[in-house]
């Protein structure tokens, strides 16, 4: 997987909006969940959101419910993260991985993309 970031990606503003998307470079199984984590110096590696590709199900980490929120794009292969009103705290590097089961545990996502940067400004 891959990560990039599209309008309001890179350094942003407190307040912005912006998408950051990951495309796949195999096939995406139905069965499988695409996850979101990010990870700010110094911290561990947090959940973010993660969706079951099938159904589109999601949950949210409790830090980003009601701002972020992911969507597919399924004849791109592309999983994308919705992130409103940014604030600093969501400074960080975020990876998309894909899963084999519902999972918030970053031990059981595999093929993890490169990592997106997102500094917020304040």
């Amino acid at each position: 997987l891959r990560c990039s970031c599209r309008r309001g990606g890179g350094v942003v503003q407190a307040g912005d909006s912006l998408r950051l998307s990951c495309a796949a470079s195999g096939r995406i199984y139905s069965s499988y969940v695409m996850g979101w984590f990010r990870r700010a110096p110094g911290k561990d590696r947090e959940f973010v959101a993660a969706m079951r590709w099938s159904n589109t199900r999601t949950m949210y980490g409790d830090s980003v419910r009601g701002r972020f929120t992911v969507s597919k794009d399924s004849a791109k292969n592309t999983v994308y993260l919705q992130i409103n009103s940014v604030k600093p705290e969501d400074t960080a590097v975020y990876y998309c991985a894909a899963s084999i089961q519902w999972s918030t545990q970053a031990s059981e996502y595999f093929n993890w993309g490169q990592g997106t940067l997102v500094t917020v400004s304040s």
